[in-house]
């Protein structure tokens, strides 16, 4: 049987316990590191119609040999080239205005695209150029990337530390306590964004890139102790 103390301490030590929990300080931080990129992608590709599934996909292959010998020519390295995908499927007409009759089978459209690494940026709208004029006809676009991008994220994840402190530092000292050790550490991952400084804009070759600059950014959440 419970009497009216032990109901009472019942009571008290999850309070209490949450009281102590309560003595921390829960901040987080950003931050940021903004470069201009050092390595493109590039999806390019042939596509064909033909009567036949094999003339449209011989086609199709025809040109992309000739992409790939402009690619090595370039001096793209073979594991910079991966095939991105290979379809072959059939054309169908509309059939006649009253669509009493279904659509048919009038051809077969064939399609091959790759996805190459540039390495050398200042390339980058060299090789589109030979490629387009060598047998590719179809582009699916252009991103810049860092070919290693650890230094710029551990540069930001310790830009991100230092702003989760700063917070931390600002807090304590406005609530007037002093602010203890760090408990916990969360990062959150940080991945490249486009800026909009395009200072780095230049005209590469026959075909005009823009590069701009790409920000990696790291935010963190830190919780410290409150001392007595």
């Amino acid at each position: 049987m419970l009497t009216g103390t032990g109901i009472l301490l019942g009571l008290w030590l999850p309070l209490a316990a949450a009281a102590q929990d309560a003595r921390t300080i829960h901040t987080s931080g950003v931050g940021s590191v903004a470069e201009v990129p050092d390595m493109a992608e590039v999806s390019i590709g042939a596509t064909h119609e033909a009567l036949t599934a094999a003339a449209a996909l011989g086609a199709t292959s025809e040109d992309l040999r000739a992409v790939l010998d402009v690619l090595e020519a370039a001096g793209i390295a073979p594991r910079d080239i991966a095939t991105g995908s290979v379809t072959v499927q059939p054309v169908r007409s509309r059939g006649d205005q009253s669509q009493t009759e279904p659509p048919r089978i009038t051809g077969f459209q064939a399609s091959n695209t790759l996805s190459v690494r540039v390495r050398d940026i200042a390339q980058v709208g060299r090789v589109l150029d030979a490629a387009v004029q060598d047998g590719a006809n179809t582009f699916n676009g252009l991103r810049f990337s860092f070919q290693d991008p650890e230094p710029l994220q551990d540069r930001a994840r310790a830009a991100a530390v230092r702003d989760a402190m700063r917070r931390a530092a600002q807090l304590a000292a406005a609530s007037g306590v002093t602010l203890g050790p760090v408990l916990k550490i969360t990062e959150t991952d940080g991945a490249p964004g486009p800026s909009f400084d395009m200072a780095a804009s230049a005209r590469m070759s026959d075909v005009p890139v823009a590069v701009g600059e790409q920000t990696i950014r790291v935010r963190v959440e830190m919780i410290f102790a409150i001392d007595d």
